[in-house]
């Protein structure tokens, strides 16, 4: 049986007994604002537009003023643009998956690559929710499971360089992603005679001698 007829989710077949429980994209302008930094890069060309148009003004009078600024907001204007399209690029080619057994991330724009990644080998996940409800589901991967930090990016926790977890960034509703995964996460770990607590918000699932349950709010488990 295969998985989705939507460009190949799965680099395989699905075995027989494993269910696909959500597939989608991430939404570009949320990489745009907190993957490529476009909210920093923005602000940054706003106060250096505004110091050159000063700066300009106080040396040469308000045509200079005016010029200087143009130019800087320009170059700030192109930034933001080159960013955009690196963040839309990234969404259109990225695709996750989350069965009854793994993790799937398709990710890569100029090179796309699969990362199948069975619940047994995630040993904790977290939750990030944004102001506007996206947010990130990261995970952590048994220490004889590592990928490298720039083969994920931007589908990597930021700065964990030296033990990268992949994430499913830019999710638009990532509070519903991470209860899917969690209840799923919890599922496989019975069947297998394992035990884990499921974290709330950003704290991470860990194994637990204790009978695992979902608690309301930011669940996610491993």
């Amino acid at each position: 049986m295969k998985a989705i007829n939507l460009e190949k989710l799965l680099p395989e077949d699905v075995p027989q007994g494993e269910r696909i429980l959500w597939h989608g994209r991430p939404q570009w302008t949320s990489l745009f604002r907190r993957a490529y930094r476009g909210d920093v890069v923005a602000g940054y060309f706003a106060a250096l537009t505004a110091w050159n148009v000063f700066d300009a003004a106080v040396e040469s009078g308000a045509g200079s003023a005016a010029l200087a600024g143009a130019r800087t907001l320009a170059i700030g204007l192109g930034a933001l643009a080159l960013l955009a399209l690196l963040a839309w690029a990234s969404a259109r080619t990225a695709l996750f998956i989350i069965t009854s057994r793994r993790v799937v991330m398709k990710i890569g724009v100029a090179l796309q690559v699969f990362y199948n990644l069975p619940f047994s080998q995630i040993r904790t996940a977290g939750l990030r929710i944004e102001s506007d409800g996206s947010g990130d589901v990261m995970l952590t991967l048994s220490p004889d499971k590592r990928i490298g930090y720039l083969h994920l990016w931007p589908f990597a926790r930021p700065f964990r360089f030296a033990h990268p977890e992949p994430a499913l960034r830019g999710l638009a509703d990532a509070r519903h992603v991470g209860d899917i995964l969690g209840r799923a996460l919890v599922a496989a770990a019975a069947e297998r005679g394992d035990m884990f607590l499921i974290g709330e918000d950003d704290a991470v699932a860990s194994a637990s001698s204790q009978k695992a349950s979902m608690p309301a709010g930011d669940a996610v488990a491993a």
